[in-house]
């Protein structure tokens, strides 16, 4: 093979795998789960977190309940012990009870609960928090739950900055990043391939004359 196809093959297959990545980051967030907990579901087989049986990732949010403790379900209504995580980007993140899911009523200030279609949950999240939209629409239906596992997103809202923030702007920064990288790679493999087709030009003309 000759060396100068070599450096062309690498920028190729970097960028094969450039796109592969940033296939992979730019996935939607998968449905009710916190995004420190979205690498337990990578797997195809995965455990209950309780330790009670395993069931594969196709049978994730399918809507029946595998796990009593709801791992399988964080996105539905189908186990009575499962929770749906609100991401309410811009506000306060949230857990609700899953009985709160497409119940016909916005309990999520994202209206992630109520994605069936049945009801028209408009994004009322605002930056900084949502304090007028708690008060409405969330201590009314989950009281303590709130309080109880909302701790650390009120303390997010205080500061102005939720955890699914800083996420979001870090992978729009790798994949920035990654697609830079991949073209500085693909311009300097552009031009050490000119200089040697120059060359070659070069002493193919000496030859000649």
């Amino acid at each position: 093979m000759d060396a100068s196809f070599i450096p062309l093959l690498i920028a190729c297959f970097l960028l094969a795998s450039s796109f592969t990545i940033v296939h992979s980051l730019s996935k939607p967030p998968l449905l009710g789960v916190h995004p420190l907990d979205e690498q337990y579901f990578v797997s195809e087989v995965i455990k209950c977190k309780d330790n009670s049986k395993s069931f594969t990732r196709d049978r994730l949010n399918d809507n029946f309940c595998d796990c009593v403790d709801g791992t399988d379900e964080p996105g539905t209504s189908a186990c009575p012990a499962g929770k749906f995580y609100c991401r309410n980007i811009g506000s306060t993140p949230q857990f609700l009870f899953s009985s709160r899911v497409n119940d016909h009523f916005c309990d999520c200030c994202d209206g992630s609960d109520e994605y069936d279609g049945n009801v028209n949950c408009p994004n009322t999240c605002i930056m900084g928090g949502n304090i007028e939209y708690k008060t409405d629409h969330h201590f009314s239906r989950v009281g303590g739950l709130v309080g109880d596992l909302g701790h650390v997103g009120a303390k997010q809202a205080k500061s102005g900055v939720s955890l699914d923030d800083l996420i979001q702007k870090l992978k729009g920064l790798k994949i920035l990043i990654i697609i830079q990288v991949v073209i500085t790679i693909i311009v300097v493999v552009f031009r050490i391939l000119r200089r040697r087709a120059r060359s070659k030009r070069r002493r193919y003309h000496k030859v000649l004359y």
